[in-house]
């Protein structure tokens, strides 16, 4: 699943190359990803132009010239892909859902939304209406919006009574989180994934909330250094445990420990996350 990390860096390709570009042809193969009927998408965006995109929690905001926005909620295996150039693909992936044709120097210049579950949903709404957009409509503020200060964080804190890692992940707590990185953060301020929120005194609390944001901005740096110009690309080889397990901590030199309940895996250091 795309996180913030990947998800900040791919919406600046998206709005440096795609923005004023109009939308000259749009090829839907798999319509079950679209929320709304097939001609209603495609007379809202043939002619129409990005004005810019932008990332929040872990959806995608194409601001048209229409003051419209297509929202796209990527899921566990949504990604784009060019259609043409160094980085792109001549030849369509087996599950393209669609395809949007730009105006261009390059004749087959344009994106893929690719999915391989067909979990994603992707959505046009005018702009005053992102509030109509599921999940987008409910998430809490983004973990990187300056507003989520640390009196912030600590009082939406303070509303949960489970596990850790279940209110990371949890957007309508913070968004823009998912399973790779609350591995990540929780490696970095040494708590247990399973540790009971209610358990964690004040500063281990503020030691969460600041390793949301150094794990966040050091994986970000990284991430856009290792996509480049590949939108379809997920880095995640850097990460310190995620996906580790037997590995030894980078750390301590432990194995990591790996489980998966719930069908979730969470990767962590029982030496160095002990509660």
């Amino acid at each position: 699943m795309p996180e913030i990390p990947e998800l900040e860096h791919i919406a600046r390709l998206l709005s440096d190359r795609l923005s004023g570009r109009p939308i000259s042809n749009i090829d839907i193969q798999k319509p079950i990803v679209i929320r709304l009927p097939r001609e209603d998408f495609e007379a809202g965006l043939l002619g129409a132009e990005f004005t810019s995109v932008e990332r929040t929690g872990k959806f995608l905001l194409f601001h048209t010239n229409r003051d419209s926005v297509m929202a796209v909620n990527p899921m566990l295996t949504g990604r784009f892909q060019w259609t043409s150039g160094p980085h792109g693909k001549s030849k369509a992936h087996a599950r393209t859902c669609f395809t949007l044709k730009f105006q261009n120097s390059e004749e087959d210049f344009g994106i893929r939304y690719i999915d391989e579950r067909y979990l994603g949903k992707v959505y046009l709404v005018d702009a005053d209406d992102l509030d109509r957009v599921p999940v987008l409509n409910e998430q809490g503020p983004d973990a990187l919006d300056p507003s989520l200060d640390q009196e912030e964080f600590l009082k939406r804190l303070k509303r949960y009574r489970g596990q850790v890692k279940n209110a990371l992940v949890n957007a309508k707590f913070i968004a823009g989180i998912g399973n790779a990185y609350s591995d990540e953060i929780l490696f970095n301020a040494g708590i247990h994934p399973f540790t009971k929120i209610s358990t964690l005194p004040d500063e281990r609390r503020i030691e969460l909330y600041e390793a949301i944001h150094e794990t966040l901005n050091w994986a970000a740096e990284i991430a856009a250094r290792e996509i480049d110009q590949q939108v379809d690309k997920k880095p995640r080889d850097f990460l310190n445990v995620h996906r580790k397990g037997g590995d030894p901590c980078p750390r301590c030199g432990s194995p990591i420990s790996e489980v998966a309940p719930n069908r979730r895996v969470t990767s962590f250091c029982r030496t160095c996350q002990p509660s």
